[in-house]
């Protein structure tokens, strides 16, 4: 067992004994010896501290960009992908609960950020920094660091939350992240009560604060029977994404898969096809994850229909598609050319 890092918290307010957590909407008043919803920030004898946020990694892989899920970033690159444990929601359908959950942290090796900057460094094709694997907002102080190095070396970060973190220090992060993909999992507020303990209205907040600022952004929606597999809700997703982010914002449909305490059976595929129907309708790149019998990851031309970009499983090919980004065919723009040009 790996002894747990820890660092101060660099965002709470200690009052009497006590600390309020101010990094996500949850806003914890954690007593003496205990730990806020995340698991990980605690208070340490009235002082606020985090646990396993500070180079204590559970994951660490040079991935392929799409399976954070980013299309329309460096597509066909990779990404250097760090990860750590926690979690400020409690979804019972999590994906990848045993690290989203501190209660089960194993330890393993620690990572200080010069040595992920330089370790992305030296992989070729690479696009840069991703923070992933778990929820990262609770571990911010250590995704700051990675990020302000990896700035200073040219490096490109994404970030790949659940979005539920508050103005603050969203704020702060945004200049320092390129490129967000944020769970968007449903579209009531009780149901982000029901399944993960979060509110629905921080999450919009999030994604809007994103897409104002001009970052790279895309949305995913993990699509679970009986939950949230309704084609009113996914249209009424897609509808307030294209008003609030834009028509070209890629949106990502994510197949389920019993985990957890969910045993509800998998989307069936004919489902997660009728909602990308749905989507497509609406949006301009839509893509189904996770069900690759259902060839819906290719990156297909909204101006003229041309297919620029195809991918099989995380092989990324471009076939019509200039060095701009635009479609070879009719010159419609795809990708942003600053976020493609160095992946051809």
């Amino acid at each position: 067992m790996v002894k747990k890092q820890e660092t101060m918290n660099s965002y709470s307010e200690c009052i009497e004994g006590k600390c309020r957590c101010l990094i996500c909407p949850h806003m914890c008043l954690i007593n003496k010896g205990s730990a806020g919803i995340c698991g990980v920030r605690e208070n340490r004898d009235g002082s606020s501290v985090t646990l396993a946020a500070y180079g204590l990694v559970s994951g660490y892989a040079a991935d392929p960009i799409e399976k954070k899920p980013l299309y329309h970033f460096f597509p066909g690159s990779r990404i250097l992908s760090v990860g750590s444990y926690g979690c400020n929601l409690r979804c019972d359908f999590c994906q990848n609960y045993s690290i989203s959950s501190s209660f089960s942290m194993p330890g393993g090796p620690v990572k200080t950020p010069d040595v992920i900057v330089r370790d992305a460094l030296t992989l070729s094709k690479n696009a840069g920094i991703a923070f992933t694997y778990n929820e990262p907002v609770v571990w911010i102080e250590y995704m700051t660091d990675i990020a302000q190095l990896a700035r200073e070396n040219n490096l490109k970060t994404a970030m790949i939350s659940n979005g539920y973190i508050n103005a603050g220090p969203l704020n702060d992060l945004i200049p320092l992240i390129d490129a967000f993909n944020i769970d968007l999992k449903f579209f009531s507020n009780e149901s982000y009560r029901k399944y993960t303990g979060a509110s629905l209205e921080p999450v919009k907040s999030s994604i809007a604060a994103i897409a104002g600022s001009g970052r790279h952004l895309e949305i995913t929606t993990l699509v679970i029977p009986g939950l949230n597999d309704q084609e009113e809700e996914i249209a009424a997703i897609a509808g307030w994404i294209a008003s609030e982010c834009g028509r070209d914002t890629p949106f990502h449909l994510s197949r389920y898969h019993p985990s957890y305490k969910r045993s509800t059976p998998a989307t069936p595929a004919e489902t997660l096809a009728s909602l990308h129907r749905v989507a497509s309708g609406i949006l301009s790149f839509v893509y189904a994850g996770n069900a690759p019998s259902l060839d819906l990851s290719d990156t297909i031309c909204p101006g003229c229909g041309s297919r620029v970009t195809s991918r099989s499983g995380y092989e990324t090919v471009h076939l019509n598609i200039d060095e701009n980004g635009k479609c070879g065919k009719c010159g419609r723009e795809i990708y942003r050319p600053a976020n493609f040009s160095s992946a051809c």
